[in-house]
C-alpha cells in the first residue's frame, strides 16, 4: 500500500492548488515520475478496491500505462 500512501501525499499537496484539478495534477506527477510497473501496480490496487483518498481514486482515470 506504499503506492497508495505516496499518491495520498500528492493529493494532500495538490488539494488546494488553484491552477488545475487535484486528480489531474496527481496523475501528471505519477505519469512523469513513476516507472511503468509502479503505475501498473497502483492501478491494480485501485481496481482491487484499496482504500484511498477520493482524489487518488479520481487520479487513476488519468494515469497512463505505456503501449504494449
Amino acid at each position: 500500500m506504499k503506492l497508495i500512501r505516496m499518491a495520498g501525499q500528492m493529493a494532500d499537496f495538490f488539494r488546494n492548488q488553484p491552477d488545475r484539478p487535484a486528480a489531474e495534477a496527481v496523475a501528471e506527477h505519477i505519469n512523469s515520475n513513476w516507472a511503468p510497473q509502479m503505475r501498473s501496480d497502483f492501478l491494480d490496487l485501485i481496481a482491487s478496491g484499496a482504500e484511498a483518498d477520493p482524489i487518488v481514486r479520481d487520479a487513476a482515470a488519468f494515469v497512463q500505462l505505456p503501449a504494449a
